[in-house]
């Protein structure tokens, strides 16, 4: 007795079946080398930034010795970045300050943004210098607010930094493709400062511990308010 045959139709169905799975076989493989590709070029990055700032950072200790041992004084170079952090509230407050404070996207309280250094941003935080405390960060600080409390603006929503592929999205234009490419682009005040500080939603950093005392006199005065220079550092770490 004879074994019935395939239907044709059945047959054509598990042809392309089995031919759907080989492309997607044949994808995942691709991808997985992909990424892998992808992971050895941002490490490869990784280490190249590494070694500009240890050498950056080298060669302003050779300039300090080198100007001690001549007998001069060093003057390192002026920041290129600030960061802001919004410590008051403005019940009460004429609607220019507002509105500055909205054009720094600090519309709350413990709010904090990356900022680049020049005439106009100087002369928009004098105007609301009551309301923030900001000074100039160090590498360690920008690393820590991005990969601890880094968000990106995507599609206008508010969206958290767990992998590159969301920065390579945003900014793969500008060949920001990875966290690192974003730290340097902040850090270093690259070319594209204001894309990258721009797709940065604004920190939502804790109150430090105790609150702040205060509020209402400089920091010079032994306030909270106002430019904290290098001092910035230490309360952005008591507030990440």
């Amino acid at each position: 007795m004879s074994t019935p045959g395939v239907p044709e139709s059945f047959a054509k169905k598990q042809k392309a079946l089995l031919a759907i799975q080989a492309k997607r076989n044949e994808a995942s493989i691709n991808n997985k080398k992909a990424l892998k590709d992808k992971r050895r070029v941002i490490f490869k990055k990784a280490l190249k930034y590494e070694k500009e700032y240890n050498g950056a950072e080298k060669e302003e200790v050779r300039m300090r010795r080198q100007a001690r041992a001549n007998g001069n004084f060093y003057v390192p170079a002026e920041p290129k970045v600030m960061f802001v952090v919004r410590i008051r509230g403005i019940i009460g407050v004429d609607p220019k300050t507002k509105k500055i404070l909205q054009l720094l996207r600090l519309r709350q309280i413990n709010n904090g943004v990356f900022v680049k250094v020049n005439k106009a941003t100087m002369n928009m935080i004098r105007r609301v210098e009551p309301f923030v405390a900001y000074g100039y960060p160090n590498l360690k600080t920008v690393k820590d607010l991005i990969y601890k409390r880094g968000h990106g603006k995507v599609m206008k929503q508010r969206v958290p930094l767990v992998n590159n592929e969301i920065i390579e999205t945003s900014l793969g234009q500008y060949g920001i493709v990875c966290a690192e490419d974003l730290i340097h682009e902040i850090y270093t005040l690259g070319p594209h400062f204001k894309e990258a500080s721009n797709f940065l939603w604004p920190f939502k950093l804790s109150s430090p511990l105790g609150g702040f005392t205060h509020k209402r006199r400089h920091f010079i005065e032994g306030g909270q308010y106002g430019n904290r220079e290098e001092y910035i550092n230490p309360l952005v770490r008591r507030m990440n």
